[in-house]
């Protein structure tokens, strides 16, 4: 089975902001909320650079790790998921993500703030595929219906990608060597500007 994963390619992305609105109007995702959101790092600055940020669905999950109640769990495509009527609103998914992928309607104490919601890869929840509890509850689930999330599919310079992780890492790979990059653009030298024999 494909591991389902998202990938940005910063050298395209444009700040549009068109992933983001998609996924806030497929999804019906309440005020306050943001699956997903753009982030410029050294903005104004040479080397500015704008990221599409949400959960990066990680393998060893450290929000599943420190979640008292168990309520988030792994699809077959390595989507993770979480089950709101199990959640209790405490906050450690938020702290313990690196990417402050969860998110909560109301600012509060525990248990005040309400049910976590996060980017869901457009796969829905633990209810039945495509019913109205689900829909109310998690958004699309388009992933059942044989579609890629829709922040992946609007984006206009295909800076975002997704689907199996293979596959993606298959076409950056192209993409990078096209730019003339070589290995150089991952690994790491780049990564800690350091030069290490390998």
């Amino acid at each position: 089975m494909a591991r389902m994963k998202f990938l940005l390619d910063a050298e395209r992305c444009i700040e549009c902001n068109a992933c983001v609105t998609a996924c806030k109007n497929e999804n019906e995702v309440p005020w306050g909320i943001n699956r997903r959101r753009v982030v410029t790092i050294n903005d104004g600055k040479p080397g500015e650079r704008s990221i599409s940020m949400a959960c990066m669905h990680c393998t060893d999950a450290p929000c599943a790790a420190v979640c008292p109640v168990s309520c988030f769990y792994t699809t077959a495509d390595a989507i993770v998921l979480h089950d709101k009527d199990l959640c209790i609103g405490c906050g450690y998914c938020f702290y313990a993500c690196p990417f402050g992928a969860p998110q909560y309607p109301r600012v509060g104490n525990f248990g005040s703030r309400g049910k976590m919601d996060k980017c869901t890869y457009c796969a829905g929840g633990p209810q039945a595929d495509n019913t109205e509890a689900e829909y109310i509850q998690y958004g699309a689930n388009r992933i059942a219906e044989g579609k890629l999330p829709l922040c992946a599919e609007m984006c206009s310079t295909k800076a975002l990608l997704a689907g199996d992780g293979e596959i993606i890492a298959q076409i950056y790979r192209e993409r990078v060597q096209k730019r003339g990059y070589g290995s150089g653009a991952w690994g790491w030298r780049t990564a800690y500007r350091e030069t290490v024999a390998i």
